[in-house]
């Protein structure tokens, strides 16, 4: 399948799924489609972060987007926060704005190669399940990325797989990072936050 998630206009026709989850006493519905990550269910990796996260307030960034789960739980059970979702994939922004109308909150919903188009703006957390299937490269970008766009006090929280790098990733986060914590290790993913940014970007020690 060359018809990719992480592509600007996914090739693959369109065939929404609805899904549904509750989360921190809400309970939400969405709607998913083909050519976006996880149609029609909410993923484990993604539940398990979501699971994780602290209470959140001010400016949150949901890299990566998708069809908005991490987005649309975090504004609705942190109604304080700021909450921004960012994406390439335009099918996918578009049903982040739809989910957010759905479920009765509201963010802002800005298309952006990882953080390209948020680079003016700084964070107190910045939370995303990487696209692992575009590169070590482009993930490691968005790491650093966030690094250098984090408030003082402010968090990156992500999830990945163990197979599919975890130890390297906290390695290469240590270079960004003065603490990276592991908030759960089950189902072999590892769910991390990294803090206290070192103020280099080594995007090129990869």
């Amino acid at each position: 399948m060359n018809d990719q998630y992480y592509t600007a206009d996914p090739s693959s026709e369109s065939k929404p799924v609805p899904c549904a989850f509750p989360y921190r006493g809400h309970g939400l519905n969405f709607m998913t489609d083909a050519g976006v990550f996880s149609k029609g269910e909410l993923d484990q990796g993604t539940r398990l972060l979501l699971d994780a996260l602290p209470e959140l307030s001010g400016d949150v960034l949901d890299l990566g987007c998708g069809w908005g789960a991490i987005g649309v739980s975090i504004a609705k059970a942190n109604p304080a926060c700021r909450v921004v979702m960012a994406d390439v994939n335009r099918r996918a922004l578009q049903l982040s704005r739809d989910n957010l109308e759905r479920n009765k909150t509201t963010a802002e919903v800005i298309e952006s190669d990882g953080m390209a188009a948020v680079l003016d703006r700084s964070f107190d957390a910045v939370i995303t399940n990487p696209p692992i299937r575009a590169g070590k490269q482009v993930i490691y970008k968005m790491f650093a990325d966030s690094a250098a766009h984090l408030k003082q006090g402010g968090a990156l929280y992500l999830v990945i797989r163990k197979q599919q790098g975890a130890e390297s990733c906290v390695k290469y986060l240590k270079t960004l990072f003065g603490e990276v914590e592991k908030l759960d290790k089950s189902g072999g993913f590892w769910v991390l936050k990294a803090s206290e940014p070192l103020g280099g970007e080594n995007t090129n020690d990869l």
